[in-house]
């Protein structure tokens, strides 16, 4: 398995990210609500996932049916706390791990 690739963000409360991973074409919407950090994610134009709640240390695809060659999930580099879009400058990493799921 190859080494994990972090998803670089901005710290803001909603933003489209396009990245390419494991050769394929990804898009993360990300938005921060009131309740919690929210995201969809598309593969190469295809929406596979709707209003996923992210938390932390959680994998966010998890099943290899949608596709993805890899998964992806956001840890607290200073505890243990769900994502917040006020601490993408540092606090919370969103990290990809090619291989995960297939």
């Amino acid at each position: 398995m190859a080494d994990p690739v972090v998803i670089p963000l901005n710290a803001v409360a909603q933003q489209s990210v396009q990245v390419t991973l494991s050769g394929q074409s990804v898009q993360l919407d990300i938005q921060q609500r009131t309740n919690g950090l929210y995201m969809n994610i598309w593969l190469n134009g295809t929406m596979i996932i709707a209003g996923l709640l992210c938390q932390d240390r959680t994998w966010l695809v998890q099943k290899s049916y949608f596709g993805m060659p890899g998964d992806m999930m956001f840890t607290d580099q200073e505890g243990e706390s769900d994502p917040d879009y006020s601490g993408f400058s540092g606090r919370y990493v969103l990290m990809y791990q090619e291989g995960k799921n297939v």
